[in-house]
């Protein structure tokens, strides 16, 4: 009896723990999962360096979870950064010359920009319209022959899976504060973001580039919790997440993912 009274306390206290912790809001809406005619290339080499950094802002994507499953993407599907933490899943189809046979899928992250270049006439890959995936080497040669350079692709949106919690990286100055929010799951495309310090109300911050976040409110010396919505809708709430003792540089991790 004791041993079940022990037990019931233990759910009753993470129970609190979890509502107290993180607050999940739901609005209807979900991602579109159906797939999609595109074409992939790759930049860099085996080593992945030169899609290191990136248009959304991400930085060192070994440091920061990403690793080299990722892909640039063109304007098309880019949405002015608005798609960067999105997930997808891409198969290599119809060129059995260059696919390699029963490779199966990829699923990638987008962590870049793949500019259009309207200097070119031919292999126009990134210049509006086309949907286009500029992959690592690495994933590349998961699903073709790199010597193909390019190659028919299905593609479709993938929930996201993350290990640990999303983070949180602050960077800016006394007067300017810029967070990136990375390692996001589910949806993984962040579309809104709120922060409040100890004493204030939620502010709503506006998106600078990429993933990374803004705002000029005074928020130095401040405990920090943040509102991070995803283009699902739904939405995590991360109560004092940031110590009032942080320091532009620093990044922090919430407890909970999507």
């Amino acid at each position: 009896m004791a041993r079940s009274q022990n037990l019931f306390s233990c759910i009753i206290f993470m129970t609190i723990f979890v509502i107290t912790m993180s607050k999940r809001i739901t609005i209807d809406g979900e991602i579109d999962n159906n797939w999609y005619d595109a074409h992939a290339t790759f930049y860099g080499d085996m080593t992945g360096s030169e899609t290191m950094q990136g248009a959304c802002g991400y930085g060192n994507l070994f440091d920061q979870g990403y690793g080299l499953s990722t892909a640039a993407l063109s304007s098309a599907i880019f949405n002015n950064g608005l798609t960067c933490g999105a997930c997808f899943e891409l198969q290599c189809v119809n060129d059995p010359q260059w696919c390699i046979q029963n490779a199966g899928t990829i699923k990638i992250t987008a962590t870049n920009f793949c500019p259009a270049n309207y200097s070119k006439t031919q292999d126009l890959w990134c210049n509006p319209p086309q949907r286009h995936f500029d992959l690592s080497m690495p994933m590349f040669t998961k699903i073709a022959q790199y010597k193909a350079g390019v190659i028919p692709v299905k593609y479709r949106r993938v929930p996201c899976i993350k290990q640990g919690g999303i983070r949180f990286e602050l960077k800016g100055n006394l007067n300017w504060l810029l967070v990136l929010v990375y390692n996001v799951g589910g949806a993984g495309d962040v579309f809104n973001v709120k922060i409040k310090g100890t004493n204030t109300n939620w502010i709503q911050m506006t998106r600078n580039w990429g993933q990374n976040w803004q705002t000029d409110a005074q928020l130095v010396g401040l405990t920090l919790s943040f509102q991070v919505t995803i283009s699902d809708g739904k939405m995590l709430q991360f109560d004092n997440v940031v110590p009032s003792n942080w320091q532009y540089g620093q990044n922090f991790q919430g407890r909970f993912n999507f």
